[in-house]
């Protein structure tokens, strides 16, 4: 059994291009970028087999062989992390139990977020793919709703069912709660983290799956899968007192380096 943990990054994003190569300052005062962070993030995963940085763009590979990566050139052409994790293990012809998709700009992931969904996979045998959701607390739950309020695409939310399959992911704020909630409260809205992992099968067919118009409209990859008939198993994570953001846009860099600089241990 074992675990690849590929790191897609693309340098052509719509929201923020160059997002990959942004610097981020911990609370040692060191500049490290973005890219950089993420494969710090998916080092610390315990049961991982290998981490690969899976880019198109020569200048994030430079970057990332400088600081120790391995990294894998992929397709130009992918369209998504998910085309990008697919087009990795063809190329690299690897055989493994489960891929897992650390995105490059999720730099604040705990290690157990990872090491919880790899574990949900295990444990269900049926299960073709499995993403992490976050409750929000109230004072999680307002930064959602007011990127909303102020036109910014920040995070993802996810609303799923009694048995745990995803019923809907959005980047607007569902469900719809209708009230204000203390700062330390839970609420019923969750925060999708974007983590996933695949069976390779799974990985590999999505490739040849459409893009759907629900796809096309919220810009998320895990509605490809949902779309064509593929459940996704969502796999609720404990924050265990560590805050999680996205760099999304430009305004998200000081929000995460105020997170980093309350995580234990961060550099």
């Amino acid at each position: 059994m074992s675990v690849l943990i590929a790191i897609p990054a693309r340098y052509a994003s719509t929201r923020y291009p160059g997002k990959p190569l942004v610097p981020l300052r911990g609370p040692d005062g060191v500049a490290r970028t973005l890219i950089e962070r993420s494969w710090r993030a998916a080092m610390s995963v315990q049961g991982a087999d290998r981490v690969v940085v899976a880019t198109d763009d020569d200048r994030i590979a430079e970057a990332a062989r400088g600081f120790g990566a391995e990294v894998a050139m992929t397709d130009p052409a992918c369209a998504n992390g998910t085309e990008r994790c697919a087009d990795l293990i063809d190329r690299l012809d690897v055989v493994t139990e489960i891929v897992v998709n650390l995105q490059g700009d999720a730099p604040l992931t705990p290690p157990w977020f990872v090491e919880d969904l790899v574990a949900a996979l295990r444990a269900n045998p049926d299960a073709q793919v499995a993403t992490p959701v976050l409750r929000c607390d109230g004072r999680a739950l307002r930064g959602f709703r007011d990127d909303r309020a102020a036109g910014r695409v920040g995070g993802t939310t996810a609303v799923f069912g009694t048995d745990s399959r995803a019923l809907y992911f959005s980047k607007e704020v569902i469900p719809y709660t209708g009230r204000d909630y203390p700062d330390d409260a839970d609420t019923p809205v969750f925060h999708h983290v974007g983590v996933y992992a695949y069976r390779p099968d799974a990985l590999r067919a999505y490739r040849a799956l459409p893009e759907g118009p629900l796809e096309r409209l919220e810009g998320l990859e895990q509605l490809r899968f949902m779309e064509n008939g593929c459940s996704v198993h969502c796999v609720e994570v404990a924050a265990r007192g560590r805050s999680f953001w996205e760099l999304n846009n430009p305004a998200d860099v000081a929000r995460i380096e105020a997170i980093l600089a309350d995580v234990p241990g961060a550099v």
